[in-house]
């Protein structure tokens, strides 16, 4: 990654097809300069910016709503720290869980790249999604691990010769739900940050299990617009735009009843 830029690196495939280390291995792939899709210093958002008319919205809050929002921006606040044993420990069980069969060799290593880290250190990218990005992409690897596995290894769809690679977009991810829930403000300033906060009363876990239905529905996206790493930001914007009508939908109780939930189970 250019920090001055801001640019990710996109990752060929190679032509035998979808075996690890053909995610983002430099052994087995071409890097390129992308487009301006991975958030690098100075955060600069990827994902449509808040509508003028919620400019001067809010809502008010239970005090369930209220305790929830804090819990997690809380977490929201906690920097990845590459010297604080529980960090070490979380990224690897990540590697455990995204690679059973293989033993990592240290917390900076080449084997990094094969998940889809821009180098051998992911502590270097995760300076954008901070502690709460790890903790997003271990709840998809516990909880839903099929489809954790496929996206990992490229296993569904037709795909594109110039993917994108993986783990930099789950930080991607991150910090769209971050952006698009207004999750920053003392009270959510749009209908569908006020909308989260229910569920999020409801189930603590709110937060990471939007982020995997969001994961899944970005590579379906994707895969039907066939896109390649110089669309990656409009395929953010248009899982956005999706989140948001899914979100809005009058007979949604729980994030279980979101229509993309189901490709979670695909």
């Amino acid at each position: 990654m250019d920090d001055r830029e801001g640019s990710f690196v996109a990752v060929r495939r190679i032509s035998q097809g979808l075996e690890r280390g053909s995610v983002y291995n430099s052994s087995s792939a071409e890097a390129v300069p992308g487009s301006a899709a991975w958030l690098g210093r100075g955060l600069s958002c990827v994902c449509a910016q808040r509508r003028d008319s919620d400019a001067n919205s809010t809502f008010d809050l239970t005090p369930a709503q209220e305790e929830s929002l804090q819990s997690l921006q809380n977490r929201i606040d906690v920097a990845y720290d590459s010297t604080i044993p529980l960090h070490q420990e979380a990224l690897r069980d990540l590697w455990k869980l995204s690679f059973p069969e293989e033993e990592l060799h240290g917390l900076i290593s080449e084997q990094w790249k094969e998940m889809g880290w821009q180098g051998k250190d992911p502590s270097t990218d995760f300076r954008g999604g901070g502690f709460i990005s790890l903790e997003n992409l271990l709840y998809f690897a516990r909880n839903f691990q099929k489809s954790f596995q496929d996206l990992l290894r490229k296993q569904v769809g037709d795909r594109s010769v110039w993917e994108y690679p993986f783990a930099v977009a789950g930080i991607n991810l991150t910090f769209m739900l971050i952006q698009m829930l207004d999750l920053e403000a003392v009270k959510p300033r749009t209908i569908v940050g006020a909308t989260f906060l229910k569920f999020l009363s409801e189930n603590e876990s709110a937060f990471d299990l939007l982020y995997c239905i969001a994961f899944k529905l970005m590579d379906q996206q994707w895969l039907s617009m066939r896109a390649s790493y110089m669309e990656f930001n409009t395929v953010m914007k248009s899982t956005r735009r999706q989140l948001e009508r899914e979100l809005m939908l009058e007979d949604i109780m729980h994030l279980e009843d979101l229509p993309s939930y189901a490709l979670l189970n695909q």
